[in-house]
């Protein structure tokens, strides 16, 4: 599903709204969704599931092709974690 099939979605749930205020909001709420995650704030929406940031360590790898020793830097990920009512929809 791509962002305008949602907000297509949500204005015919929502019949009362502009397309364009709908695409606003979707906006704000994930430009504070991605906020929250760089000051490394847990974001729970219940019944969807949650998202946080975690940190990889540093790590030295080879390169298969080349046999070269690579140093890899530490780096945060953004991890999920769905609800339970969410996998229990997926599973049935």
């Amino acid at each position: 599903m791509l962002k305008r099939d949602l907000i297509n979605a949500v204005a015919e749930e929502m019949p009362g709204f502009l397309k364009k205020d709908l695409d606003q909001a979707l906006d704000i709420m994930l430009e504070n969704i991605l906020q929250a995650l760089e000051d490394n704030r847990r974001v729970e929406i219940r019944g969807f599931g949650s998202f946080s940031v975690r940190e990889r360590k540093a790590r030295t790898t080879k390169n298969p092709r080349t046999g070269k020793v690579m140093h890899i830097p530490p780096r945060k990920n953004v991890h999920f974690t769905m609800s339970k009512s969410l996998k229990d929809g997926l599973i049935d």
